[in-house]
């Protein structure tokens, strides 16, 4: 029951967030800017909001009482993967600049987080036959970890790009220049976008999807923001790159 309210809620989330985000930017990194109320520093808003998604789909699938398959096994090895990087690596690279992150835009993502790790724990503890038989299973499974993989290398290496742009003890923006970075203005998003949806297929499960479909919701708009935040602060800024998707948007 509590699996498919959380599932209910992140399928409804998904397009009014999407909608919110055309008329306003979420304002943390670039786009930080007054009237949110209290702020945490950068680095303790990202640990407190992304620490559910490292916890909560644990406990949902070992506390269910059923037996964890070898594929389940696999399918949390790869989500922790995600989640163990963006909230235990990835904060300790942000170089602080002093202008923090709203609380409450981390706390609405705490409790996203605490949902979706309990939508998808709840699908995996409840679908011990989740790999299916034949060919047909296997090669949508290939394929979605494929893609996850792919993705989350993207999204790796894109943070890794953006942070070699600053020198030591430099806090400013630059244009990123190389690889993705000269087809689209946020390779990063884009391969958040391409990982979650190598999930939704490799688990072709509800919970998956409606997890892709809100990361393409929240980082679309997002990305949108920033071609536009680039164009403003470079004049140099190259017109020919698109937004999240190469050649498309």
């Amino acid at each position: 029951m509590l699996g498919s309210l959380a599932l209910l809620s992140i399928f409804v989330a998904a397009p009014v967030v999407f909608i919110l985000l055309f008329f306003f930017t979420a304002p943390y990194g670039r786009h930080t800017r007054e009237g949110w109320g209290p702020t945490f520093s950068s680095r303790v808003g990202w640990l407190l909001m992304e620490s559910p998604a490292v916890f909560v789909i644990v406990i949902v699938v070992f506390s269910s009482g059923r037996a964890v398959s070898a594929l389940v096994l696999f399918f949390l090895f790869l989500w922790e993967t995600h989640y163990l990087y963006r909230t235990y690596l990835f904060p300790f690279m942000l170089r602080e600049n002093g202008r923090g992150m709203p609380a409450v835009l981390a706390f609405m993502a705490f409790v996203f987080n605490s949902l979706n790790g309990y939508a998808n724990g709840s699908f995996l503890a409840g679908a011990p036959d989740i790999g299916g038989t034949g060919p047909v299973p296997a090669i949508r499974i290939g394929a979605g970890v494929a893609l996850f993989v792919v993705g989350f290398l993207t999204h790796v290496l894109a943070d890794r790009d953006l942070r070699q742009l600053r020198k030591p003890g430099e806090y400013g923006y630059k244009v990123p220049q190389g690889g993705l970075f000269d087809l689209i203005a946020s390779p990063n998003y884009f391969g958040e976008i391409v990982e979650w949806t190598g999930w939704a297929l490799a688990t072709w499960s509800l919970p998956g999807l409606a997890f892709a479909l809100f990361t393409m919701a929240n980082l679309v708009p997002r990305a949108r923001a920033h071609l536009k935040w680039y164009r403003e602060t470079f004049l140099d800024y190259p017109s020919e790159r698109k937004r999240v998707i190469p050649f498309v948007y």
